[in-house]
């Protein structure tokens, strides 16, 4: 099939996520057709450097010759048996090297395919964690805390955690309630400085944990940086507070780095940051990658331990995916992490953000570049129609910086307002000058 067919086809049976069909059906569908290092190549013949990742998650490149044989390896084994009743060789290899390199307290590996799929293991497993300790004892832990604005996956438990109204306001009939805490951005808040809005922050959580922490199961929070809420990015100590106070309330911290973990910050993962030892963390995203979908709730020894019994109906987490573990995506993985050794991505990474740090700030006296905001390789240029109100730039306009952009040869995306930065993570000094390039280009010919 040519272009058109393709296109016309796409229109006429496919329904693609987040997005409103009927401006997707007026706009200039892109049909990716291959992928090769940091490029993605339509079926048009046109090149675009992968400025978002492919939502995210690509680490090593599109086509990676060593995933690709990872792959191939593993097909010729088998390529999917159930864990329920039974094991296979890479799920436990995999487990082990998480369980490795994530932060001590985090002992047992739960797998599932998606983020929002582990959030909602994590979410199931400390509500049952209270009532297996003691049902009667903790029979009011049935809220969570969290932040407004998070975001937290799609499924319904997901969704009661997250606080974007604008996903999220259609479904509230459905979803249970959370107790949602002032987001701590200082661009987005009244307060002066990072230190007194951190403190009143601060203050706000403790007086509600010291009124209803018999009522709060955890508290799930995207550690150090808020993604699909527009990357707001909390101020340091903030993490380790948090951590210390859910100590003292004995409520969990339930860790969510499906978007942040695996490199995206400049650490492994972004707990790293502040040594924090969460009680439950969610993994997806970029655990295989960008190759397959995988996900894995961590959590401890602790927590495991509440659901052990003789009884096969007693204290038993019912909860599991046909795909649980499945042998092809667990060998990806497996090949992910260890290229990441061979090829030092930590590192590198902490490099190429020092660069897209100052090139994006080169922007910053733009009159529609309201703030610029980020960690890693995860950075948020949010536009505005007027510096001195922070009135977000127009819809339409920002959609014409993003097709701009995608003539010019960079595939990127916006959250709402805000223009993402989250690169593949191995992308090349130059690309990372490339993609802030052609972006600054696109806000010249549409703004000035």
């Amino acid at each position: 099939m040519n272009n058109e067919q393709l296109v016309a086809k796409d229109l006429n049976y496919v329904w693609h996520p987040f997005t409103q069909m009927g401006v997707y059906r007026e706009s200039k569908p892109i049909i990716i057709k291959k992928g090769r290092g940091s490029y993605l190549y339509d079926t048009n013949g046109n090149k675009y450097l992968d400025g978002y990742a492919s939502l995210w998650v690509n680490v090593h490149g599109h086509n990676n010759k060593q995933l690709n044989r990872a792959l191939q390896r593993q097909l010729k084994q088998i390529a999917h048996s159930t864990l329920l009743g039974s094991s296979n060789i890479p799920s436990i290899e995999l487990a082990e090297q998480l369980v490795d390199i994530t932060p001590q307290s985090l002992q047992k590996v739960f797998y599932s395919d998606t983020g929002s799929a582990a959030v909602e293991i994590a979410i199931k497993m400390a509500y049952q964690y209270w009532k297996n300790l003691d049902a009667i004892q903790y029979a009011k832990k049935r809220k969570f805390l969290t932040l407004h604005n998070g975001y937290h996956g799609d499924t319904l438990g997901a969704v009661s955690v997250g606080g974007i109204d604008t996903f999220h306001q259609i479904f509230e009939d459905l979803i249970f309630e959370n107790i949602q805490i002032t987001s701590p951005s200082l661009y987005q808040s009244t307060y002066e400085t990072e230190e007194t809005m951190t403190k009143a922050i601060l203050e706000e959580i403790e007086a509600i944990l010291q009124q209803q922490a018999d009522e709060i199961v955890g508290f799930v929070i995207e550690p150090l940086i808020q993604g699909a809420t527009g990357l707001f990015v909390h101020p340091h100590g903030f993490l380790k507070a948090v951590e210390q106070l859910c100590k003292q309330y004995n409520v969990l911290l339930i860790c969510d780095e499906v978007a942040v973990g695996f490199g995206r910050t400049g650490t492994m993962f972004a707990c790293e940051h502040e040594q924090v030892e969460p009680d439950i963390m969610c993994l997806g995203k970029a655990i295989t990658g960008g190759y397959l979908p995988l996900a894995a709730t961590l959590t401890s020894q602790r927590i495991y331990d509440a659901f052990l019994s003789d009884a096969h109906g007693v204290n038993t987490f019912f909860h599991g995916h046909t795909y649980t573990g499945n042998q092809l995506v667990c060998a990806v993985a497996l090949e992910s992490l260890k290229l990441y050794k061979q090829n030092h991505v930590i590192q590198h990474v902490q490099k190429t953000s020092k660069i897209l740090h100052n090139h994006l700030h080169k922007l910053a006296n733009h009159p529609h570049v309201g703030d610029i905001r980020g960690r890693g390789l995860m950075y948020g240029v949010e536009l505005v129609a007027d510096k001195a109100t922070r009135q977000p730039l127009s819809i339409e306009k920002v959609e014409s910086i993003i097709a701009e952009c995608k003539a010019c040869g960079l595939m990127i995306r916006n959250l709402e307002h805000v223009i993402t930065f989250v690169p593949i993570l191995t992308m090349s000094k130059k690309e990372i000058k490339k993609m802030v390039r052609i972006f600054t280009k696109a806000l010249t010919t549409i703004l000035d």
